[in-house]
């Protein structure tokens, strides 16, 4: 591990009882002893530790650090932990580590079960200076194509090419900007590297399309040999490939000797996993997938990662299932982030610590539910803790039922001021039927459709004006990327990474910084027309009206139908 910046000391975990006497901060390291290690620290508010939807300041939590795929309602569980937090008072902590810890934030103290030979880092300063710390142990992060800060449009059920072309018909009729189209039931559902026979009778043809009207185009992906179904046509190439898989071990072993395959009640029970620590593997599974890069495919989103669900499966680089829990999810991205370079982009909603290095996050699974869009914004407040730069959601959910109008409105204000914004749709009908049902009739979460839907033909015209702000600030917000790149920081700052001394923000979960220049307070409740804000020091100057306020106060706005915004004044 390379030397690292600011003041930061490495630790071995052994059986053997340590005792620390140095201060460290405001607190100090007392003991560390089989793998538990406790910081006796006085502090108010703790944050980080991956991509967490139930609360951002972690005090008084006990988080266990574990990569886990979740349908919806996330709660406690996260697709992307990460063994890492700071506190207010200066202190912060990461464990090098895959196996899965836990971390107890009690009033005094903060109690960290590791497994034993687990390295920990301390780092001291402000969040800033432990964040870029943090970062800095993994490397520095790639600063995406410009095209990513523009409008993404993506649902599940475009599934051939005169659906696709007719999303740009669309975009033109309706007068939508947009720079990105991800396709999810583009592949034969098979291989999942092939195009489906019948749907794409040009996609090299259809993809200059794509690009003729200013648009790239994203394809998702899934890290399985899979498992056909009964009740599904036997596909030729799977065969072949699972073949391939098993005989030169390209796959995943258990320890008895049998391939793993992933256990019955979860995604893809019964397919096989590629194993991306071996080079094999790497070789056979993007000699397939080169050709879509030839034809001009711009990224991919890789989905899933989450399929360890074993301790006795073992990986050619020797690791075990305990290890690959968590480690899994970053070996598949790191792999795809090397196969596409750095002009094409990967679009991850599972990922583990270091993941700011290798994608670009999105949220993952959220039903059309209000209080899904709360739990969204605490994942990329304590993601942007965690380091990761660029972050996204689906606008207002993509699952289930389609969303009010209010909760649609909401969410696409809130997503014109996110690193990514993106609308996304499950199959008509919906994705799990025995889950959860999908509205019934076309699911598309187009801003046309929610209009044709609840038959207000004027909501067009209201979603357009949020579409077209987002490209107003698209330079804003590229030059911002690149700052955020250097600096090692993220885009979406919460208000206790800036002021750290401020106690009226510790525990603020529903405000945060825009880069450095806009103060963002979405509407979290339905219906909502006006809310509390807290502007911490400094001169404001609301976005839309222009007026001006004095910091370090609360105050009520709203009545216009807008995100409540303000910008920060220089001093």
């Amino acid at each position: 591990m390379e030397e690292l910046k600011h003041n930061m000391r490495n630790l071995e975990c052994s059986e053997a009882r340590i005792d620390f006497d140095y201060k460290l901060g405001t607190g100090s390291l007392v003991r560390m002893e089989k793998g538990v290690v406790v910081l006796n620290i006085k502090y108010n508010g703790a944050y980080g530790m991956g991509e967490k939807y139930d609360c951002v300041n972690q005090k008084g939590e006990k988080v266990v650090n574990e990569v886990n795929e979740k349908f919806c309602f996330q709660g406690d569980k996260t697709y992307c932990p990460a063994p890492f937090f700071w506190t207010d008072t200066g202190v912060g902590v990461y464990v090098d580590t895959c196996y899965t810890s836990v971390f107890d934030f009690k009033e005094d103290e903060i109690v960290i079960e590791t497994p034993e030979e687990s390295k920990i880092i301390l780092m001291t300063g402000s969040p800033r200076e432990i964040v870029s710390s943090y970062i800095d142990i993994f490397g520095d992060p790639d600063l995406p194509p410009e095209w990513v800060f523009g409008i993404w449009i993506s649902a599940n059920r475009w599934n051939d090419e005169r659906l696709t072309l007719d999303q740009i018909d669309k975009l033109r009729e309706y007068d939508f900007p947009a720079s990105v189209i991800v396709l999810e039931a583009w592949s034969d559902e098979a291989t999942f590297y092939k195009w489906n026979p019948g749907k794409w009778p040009d996609p090299e043809g259809m993809i200059k399309k794509i690009h003729d009207a200013g648009l790239k185009l994203v394809l998702w992906q899934i890290p399985v040999y899979k498992k056909m179904g009964a009740d599904e046509v036997p596909n030729e190439q799977n065969k072949l490939d699972e073949e391939e898989a098993i005989k030169n071990r390209l796959c995943l072993f258990e320890d008895n000797g049998e391939p793993y395959r992933i256990p019955e009640g979860n995604w893809f029970a019964g397919s096989l996993v590629p194993d991306f620590t071996n080079p094999q593997t790497y070789d056979s599974w993007f000699g397939k997938r080169q050709y879509l890069l030839d034809m001009g495919v711009d990224g991919f989103k890789t989905d899933g990662g989450e399929h360890i669900h074993s301790e006795h499966v073992r990986f050619f680089d020797n690791s075990n299932g305990l290890e690959g829990k968590n480690k899994y999810a970053r070996d598949y991205i790191s792999a795809y982030k090397k196969f596409v370079g750095k002009e094409r982009v990967i679009f991850s909603r599972a990922g583990f610590s270091g993941q700011h290095r290798i994608s670009i996050q999105w949220a993952g699974d959220q039903q059309s539910r209000p209080e899904e869009m709360k739990s969204v914004l605490k994942a990329g407040l304590s993601a942007a803790a965690t380091g990761i730069i660029f972050w996204g959601f689906d606008i207002a959910g993509f699952a289930g039922a389609l969303p009010s109008m209010d909760l649609y409105r909401r969410a696409t204000q809130f997503a014109c001021f996110c690193p990514i914004m993106q609308w996304h749709s499950e199959p008509d009908g919906g994705q799990f039927k025995d889950l959860m049902a999908g509205s019934s009739g076309e699911n598309e979460r187009s801003p046309w459709n929610i209009a044709k839907a609840y038959d207000c033909p004027e909501f067009i015209d209201e979603m357009r004006y949020w579409h077209k702000l987002r490209e107003e600030l698209r330079p804003y917000i590229y030059e911002t990327a690149k700052k955020c790149v250097a600096d090692k920081t993220p885009m979406m700052k919460p208000l206790f990474y800036l002021w750290p001394e401020d106690k009226n923000v510790l525990n603020c979960d529903d405000e945060y910084m825009f880069g450095d220049d806009y103060l963002v307070a979405p509407y979290m409740e339905e219906n909502q027309t006006h809310r509390d804000v807290y502007l911490p020091s400094g001169t404001w100057k609301h976005f839309f009206s222009n007026d001006i306020f004095a910091g370090k106060q609360v105050i009520n706005v709203g009545g216009d139908g807008k995100i409540p915004v303000f910008i920060k004044l220089k001093e």
